[in-house]
């Protein structure tokens, strides 16, 4: 009995789209260590390093979905990473005009991002299940995101919060990203 070439194709593809995935989740994961670690180091003690480090990150998801699209090969819709370069790109910049007023406006545009981008990984976490499967731990990342976001929107005036609490958020993100990485090296023998 012959292999099917289309089939072969398609698991290919599926394996190829599946390896590029896992090396740039591993990169997200570096990143947000990385930024977990410079937030915790500056929030308290340099505000004007901490406000980079805000505007920092949503600019990192836009190289990082940049990143995401020339890694998924698939027929996958990449629409929802699209939407996703533009609400990031309008974060960027919403989060440095609202540092000018304060930290708490900025926390706002943050927590809206948070949302935003958490329904976007969310469908595309369940988009990709059907393909590549080992999506749960992006799956429950957006929906998480969501929430996180929705606190953060509500909190950023609460004087006890600051740009240190993103933190949190951040370190989630990393902590899904490894284990979707790890998933994505099991589901699809890599």
């Amino acid at each position: 009995m012959t292999a099917n070439p289309i089939t072969s194709a398609v698991n290919s593809q599926a394996v190829e789209t599946a390896k590029s995935l896992r090396q740039l989740y591993f990169i997200r994961v570096a990143f947000s260590v990385v930024w977990v670690i410079l937030i915790a180091l500056f929030a308290k003690v340099s505000l004007l390093t901490a406000s980079i480090l805000l505007i920092i990150y949503p600019a990192w998801d836009i190289i990082g979905t940049f990143l995401d699209i020339r890694a998924n090969s698939s027929n996958i819709s990449k629409t929802p990473q699209y939407v996703n370069i533009v609400i990031s790109s309008i974060t960027t910049i919403a989060v440095f005009i609202a540092l000018q007023k304060g930290v708490p406006e900025a926390l706002m545009v943050f927590g809206v991002w948070a949302i935003g981008t958490g329904l976007i990984q969310l469908i595309l976490g369940l988009n990709r299940k059907k393909l590549l499967g080992g999506q749960w731990p992006m799956i429950i990342s957006g929906g998480q995101s969501v929430i996180a976001g929705i606190f953060i929107f509500i909190s950023a005036n609460d004087p006890t919060k600051g740009i240190a609490s993103l933190a949190g958020y951040s370190a989630f993100g990393a902590f899904y990203y490894l284990l979707a990485a790890i998933r994505l090296s099991k589901s699809v023998k890599l």
